[in-house]
């Protein structure tokens, strides 16, 4: 009974957490950070580090109830369960045989020929095979259509072809998944460059306006200097000029005081 609720509890759509949740309350990650810092102070009493990873968290001595906060290590083989469906670890696609499937497609483009096999092996031509299963997929519906209307209790062994066909696409469809994430992966690198190059040239653009703007501050700042030291010789020019004026009518009214006088 307990290994069925189990089963139940694993594959159900809304999988409750695991028990240890419970574990995670703030006295026992203050207690978590207690330890670690005390593990990390050195003689001088000051702290030698800051991060720890859950390998070294786990070689320290913790109380059961804090072993449960530190991150378990990642596995690197095995299976795991989702929803009660055994996955692997393993990133590579299994084949069909692996998987007690008949193969509807060689898998290398010699296998169509058994007289060529001496030669080298060339690449499977994906799109025809999909093509051609797409082309069985049509014939084996109607053919399902056909039994259904005729002898429905005969529905399960074309019900077994069309399941055979759609996994072979399938299958067919996931050889292509790494060529896909490189192509995706370089064009996210494209347009990253294409986006940096519109960044650099926006750059290059406004340092251009401001360039331009303070050639033309400095242009308009030299001329208003010229301009003023031209102002201040005409300035002096006349300053000397009315002296000069006033001396000589001083002089004049020097003569004129001494005449009369005389």
């Amino acid at each position: 009974m307990a290994e069925a609720a189990q089963q139940r509890t694993v594959a159900t759509a809304f999988a409750p957490p695991p028990p240890l949740w419970k574990h995670f309350t703030p006295d026992n990650l203050k207690k978590l950070e207690e330890v670690k810092k005390e593990a990390s102070t050195g003689e001088d009493g000051k702290p030698r580090r800051k991060d720890w990873t859950p390998t070294e968290l786990r070689s320290l001595d913790l109380p059961p109830e804090l072993q449960l906060l530190v991150p378990p290590a990642i596995p690197t083989s095995g299976h795991y369960s989702v929803f009660g469906e055994l996955q692997s670890l393993s990133t590579a696609l299994p084949s069909l045989q692996d998987q007690g499937i008949t193969q509807l497609y060689p898998s290398t483009a010699a296998e169509t020929d058994r007289q060529a096999l001496s030669e080298p092996s060339r690449p499977l031509n994906h799109a025809y095979y999909l093509l051609k299963i797409s082309k069985s997929l049509l014939l084996n519906f109607l053919e399902f259509v056909g039994i259904l209307s005729v002898s429905p209790e005969q529905f399960e062994s074309k019900v077994e072809d069309l399941r055979n066909l759609f996994i072979n696409a399938h299958h067919l469809l996931n050889l292509y998944r790494p060529h896909q994430a490189r192509e995706s992966l370089i064009m996210m690198m494209e347009e990253q460059l294409s986006r940096t190059r519109d960044e650099i040239q926006q750059m290059d653009k406004l340092k251009a306006e401001i360039t331009s703007v303070l050639e033309r501050l400095e242009a308009d700042g030299l001329a208003a200097q010229s301009s003023a030291q031209e102002t201040d010789e005409e300035s002096k020019k006349k300053s000397a000029s009315d002296e000069k004026a006033i001396e000589e009518a001083r002089l004049l009214w020097d003569l004129l005081d001494g005449r009369i006088e005389g």
